[in-house]
């Protein structure tokens, strides 16, 4: 009966101890902030404005082109949803445009969450990307 309950112990910590098939939600946000810091590099070194669009269930981005939005598909700049069980906290959807010289026309805030976690990432005006965890 003793060593019944030491392999269930043993068992029930080796579980606890996995890590999360999905990875961790703070490397989903560092992805998010690096993905959003090359769409300012883009926007600088393509002299046009690019913007980063986000709902709860993923994000893109669209580079202004001939007077219109136009979604980018190479990568890392395509349409991306968020990981399994990851919903960003927000409206229906927000967006952040980068002018040409990279400045930003608004801060913007992502709070995401995955069960009890929480983390946010943080668009700057300047558009720089943080990971605040």
């Amino acid at each position: 009966m003793i060593v019944i309950t030491v392999i269930g112990l043993a068992s029930a910590a080796a579980v606890l101890a996995m890590p999360d098939p999905r990875g961790r939600l703070v490397d989903e946000g560092a992805r998010f902030a690096v993905r959003v810091r090359a769409a300012h590099d883009a926007a600088v070194i393509n002299g046009r404005p690019v913007s980063v669009w986000v709902t709860p269930a993923g994000y893109g981005f669209d580079e202004r082109r001939a007077g219109q939005w136009i979604a980018l598909a190479e990568k890392p700049l395509r349409v991306s949803q968020w990981g399994e069980g990851t919903q960003a906290i927000i409206g229906e959807r927000a967006r952040v445009t980068f002018d040409s010289t990279g400045m930003a026309d608004r801060v913007l805030t992502v709070p995401l969450r995955r069960d009890r976690t929480r983390i946010t990432v943080t668009i700057g005006a300047d558009g720089s990307a943080q990971v605040d965890g």
